[in-house]
């Protein structure tokens, strides 16, 4: 048996800690090279973490919803012996009654000590066939009647211990005296546990989810449904206040994602994760730099429409083509004028970076909280092929996949508040950015058009814009120009081809 134990890498830029979300291995389970065994939520996103070695899962040193310092060791795996030889020396006989594990000639397991370097996408090619991971599970030696375990590994026959031959005739002994009683033995101490993962109490995924959104910790529910799992009418008597409760371990009530107290008349949600990370850079933000908004109302209508235009030609009908896209384009356009906005302050060096490219960040709202992947390169992109890059991001965000390296790197930032009915809003920068700009709720509105004897009043499509910007990189006459260039293009797209 060979234990190596793996721990919890830096998932990004110079983290220092992790939330488990997901087991999706159990001790006893087989696992290869590159094989998912967790995901792990950081403050930048939520990853999966693959494994860098092949064999048996043989303990979890972590539960899920805890948090984790990097470094921590967070699971065992029994590599088989591989490296140190022993695999080689076990009889033929013991082959038959353990199961084989990867060695290291199949490229797959590292030699013994030896340290391997994470990466977001693995450890390097596998080389065995893969397949989906195989679930088994080691048998247990036989035990004597002593309590000693009996080993496979039989040793080599010597003159101590020879060799079993045909049975020899002896001269009886003498009968030896009767041997006084024995006290009792003491009874033997409890198995230690090897994972607390058997700490956590049995549901099924709605249940759980439906003990989230309720605040109920499932480590304090008595079970009433079959074989000792719990229910979802066990959860709302929890969150009424009226189940009986068995005491929670220790581990397994600390990594709960929520809990309720004073009869379930409030939720306590601890403070980790994505929501952590964007708490910790609003405040140093809205303290750092000096924020400016300005606003302006506009009439989209001819941005309305050319967006039904565009929507209804054929190389746009499978990807989604919404106002979002058109204040994007629009953005990286007035961006090229005013340079300021995509720019990033150095206090260390005392500098003014003025950015070459756009890596328009497109805020996304998830259930783990707000996250702002980044398109790489907007500026360099056709209508079609930005379009495409906003629905994978968003996509992927909310479904809780945002990679690091897709967070790292923005160099202006858009929020639709207009989403959810809102008009608009005073936006807080992204750390290191020089400005973010909030798209409000587009409405039928009656507007004044026209001029002179031709003026009117109309129904038209009208948003509200609203700029935040670092004034230590952007003053008042270069922000106004900035708002009012993307203004001006949604007004009239036309004046994109200028």
């Amino acid at each position: 048996m060979s234990i190596e134990q793996f721990k919890l890498p830096d998932l990004g830029e110079g983290l220092t800690e992790g939330d488990i979300l997901k087991w999706l291995v159990a001790v006893g389970d087989t696992v290869e090279v590159n094989d998912t065994i967790a995901e792990v939520e950081t403050v930048k996103a939520a990853v999966e973490l693959p494994s860098p070695f092949a064999g048996v899962v043989t303990g979890l040193h972590a539960v899920e919803g805890e948090t984790v310092p990097v470094g921590t060791p967070i699971i065992s795996i029994d590599t088989g012996g591989v490296g140190d030889g022993a695999a080689a020396a076990a009889p033929a006989a013991a082959e038959d009654l353990v199961p084989a594990v990867p060695t290291a000639a199949d490229g797959v397991v590292a030699e013994a000590g030896e340290d391997k370097q994470l990466t977001l996408v693995g450890y390097g090619p596998r080389e065995s066939s893969g397949g989906r991971r195989r679930r088994r599970r080691a048998e247990p030696p036989p035990v004597t009647a002593a309590g000693a375990q009996v080993s496979f590994n039989l040793p080599p026959a010597t003159a101590e211990h020879p060799a079993p031959g045909p049975a020899v005739a002896e001269p009886p002994a003498p009968p030896a005296p009767p041997a006084p009683p024995a006290p009792p033995a003491p009874p033997a101490p409890p198995a230690p546990v090897e994972s607390v993962t058997s700490l956590r109490p049995l549901a099924k995924p709605p249940v759980r989810k439906l003990a989230k959104e309720l605040g109920v910790d499932l480590t304090l529910v008595a079970p009433t449904g079959p074989h000792g799992t719990i229910s979802r009418d066990d959860v709302q008597l929890a969150a009424n206040g009226s189940s009986s409760t068995p005491p929670a371990p220790a581990a397994a009530a600390s990594a709960a994602p929520a809990r309720a107290g004073h009869g379930a008349r409030e939720t306590r949600i601890p403070v980790k994760g994505v929501r952590k990370h964007t708490a910790a850079a609003m405040v140093a933000s809205a303290f750092t730099a000096p924020h400016v908004t300005e606003f302006v109302t506009v009439d989209v209508s001819a941005t309305m429409e050319l967006r039904d235009r565009v929507a209804a030609r054929r190389e746009f009908r499978d990807v989604k083509v919404s106002p979002l896209l058109f204040v994007a384009k629009a953005v990286v356009l007035a961006a090229a004028r005013t340079p300021e906005v995509n720019a990033t302050w150095d206090d260390a060096a005392g500098e003014i970076v003025l950015k070459h490219y756009v890596n328009l960040g497109i805020a996304a709202a998830t259930d783990r909280g707000l996250v702002v992947p980044n398109v790489k390169d907007a500026d360099r992109l056709s209508l079609r092929e930005l379009a495409e890059a906003i629905g994978a991001l968003t996509a992927t965000a909310r479904a809780g996949r945002t990679s690091p390296a897709d967070m790292a790197g923005g160099t202006f930032t858009i929020t639709n508040v207009g989403v959810f009915g809102v008009d608009t809003g005073t936006p807080i920068l992204n750390p290191g950015e020089a400005g973010i700009l909030a798209v409000g709720a587009i409405r039928r509105m009656p507007w004044v058009v026209g001029s002179g004897a031709e003026e009117r009043i109309e129904p038209r499509w009208v948003t509200q814009l609203g700029l935040s910007f670092d004034h230590r990189l952007v003053d008042g006459q270069q922000g106004s120009q900035f708002l009012s260039d993307v203004a001006t293009i949604l007004t009239d797209p036309g004046l994109a081809l200028l």
